[in-house]
């Protein structure tokens, strides 16, 4: 009886044995977390800011030897994010294993009355913002708009005479950046005229091939039409004036507009995240945003760096949301 016993206690702690070894390669035990491969998802198509980021943020977390699993980058675009959105809410929102980058457009698809998304960044777990762009006002190297001001003055006199483009759909974040100085110089930002394009490419196109006066995008996409000599850019979103081939660039501030706009751009996961789980995340992403490779992976991009925790980068998150907000009921487009 005893030997009988004795062989059914060696089989309960097997079997217990087994069942914490399955858990643990599962990934289920969080003290070895991560042990499977990490997919990363850009909500747009390639070569965009999203992919960009994405794909530096797992090029440079596997270089420097951050994470050991696998990285791997994903596109799924469709609806400026909101499609990719929607479908990681209803399926991957349990599953530490999926990440995803991000922008202002998690806050205006949510807060926008048109197109709009019933989810925004309240449905999933903000990990930390990695990075800062900001908004720009460029027209054509040979424009009649010499600055700023002669733009918003044209516009003034006749909203219907100025075409202003973007690379995303009306309400999203190249139109408020388009239509900001207007806003902020007592124009109502209704009757400027804003035309979407597919992407921020598209929208440089249409501006160099004059089918519009002037575009509103983020600045670092600008920079190899600046020092070509094809485009002027007329002010800069950020609080002071940016260096290198942007030093000459005026801030709304410095021109009277009391405006500021910034394009962060950040790393979220899953709502489902345990506590392990996301200290895993604060360590190595602050440890990321301090290492030499990533800061060169900045300058290459033309970013900024401006590292938040996961604590901050949502206080940041709900300050912003009353930012657009704001604009977006100028806009007559909150829901």
């Amino acid at each position: 009886m005893r030997k009988q016993n004795g062989l059914k206690i060696i089989a309960a702690a097997l079997v217990l044995a087994m069942s914490l070894t399955a858990c643990s390669t599962t990934g289920s035990s969080t003290g070895d977390y991560p042990t499977k491969p990490i997919i990363v998802t850009a909500p747009s198509g390639a070569g965009g800011g999203w992919d960009k980021t994405a794909r530096s943020l797992a090029k440079v977390l596997t270089e420097t030897k951050l994470i050991d699993q696998t990285m791997t980058v994903e596109n799924k675009p469709g609806g400026g994010g909101t499609v990719f959105l929607a479908e990681f809410v209803a399926k991957d929102n349990e599953d530490p294993y999926k990440l995803f980058v991000s922008s202002p457009p998690i806050l205006i698809n949510n807060l926008k009355k048109e197109g709009n998304s019933p989810f925004g960044y309240k449905d999933v777990t903000p990990l930390a913002q990695m990075t800062k762009d900001f908004g720009a006002i460029a027209v054509p190297a040979n424009s009649k708009f010499t600055d700023l001001q002669a733009l918003i003055d044209a516009i003034k006199a006749d909203p219907t005479s100025v075409t202003l483009a973007g690379g995303s759909a009306p309400g999203s974040m190249d139109h408020l950046i388009s239509v900001l100085p207007a806003f902020k110089s007592g124009v109502d930002p209704r009757t400027v005229k804003y035309l979407s394009y597919d992407g921020g490419g598209e929208a440089i196109a249409a501006l160099l091939g004059n089918n519009a006066d002037a575009i509103g995008t983020d600045i670092s996409s600008l920079g190899s039409y600046l020092k070509a000599g094809k485009i002027k850019i007329l002010a800069v979103t950020s609080s002071e004036r940016l260096g290198g081939d942007f030093k000459d660039v005026p801030t709304l501030k410095e021109l009277g507009l009391d405006a500021e706009f910034t394009i962060w751009r950040g790393v979220f996961g899953p709502k489902g995240l345990s506590e392990e789980q996301l200290a895993f995340w604060d360590k190595t992403l602050k440890d990321l945003s301090e290492n030499e490779v990533w800061q060169k992976e900045l300058v290459a991009n033309d970013w900024a760096s401006e590292y938040r925790n996961a604590a901050d980068f949502k206080t940041f998150l709900e300050e912003q949301e009353k930012d657009v907000q704001e604009l977006l009921t100028a806009l007559g487009m909150q829901k």
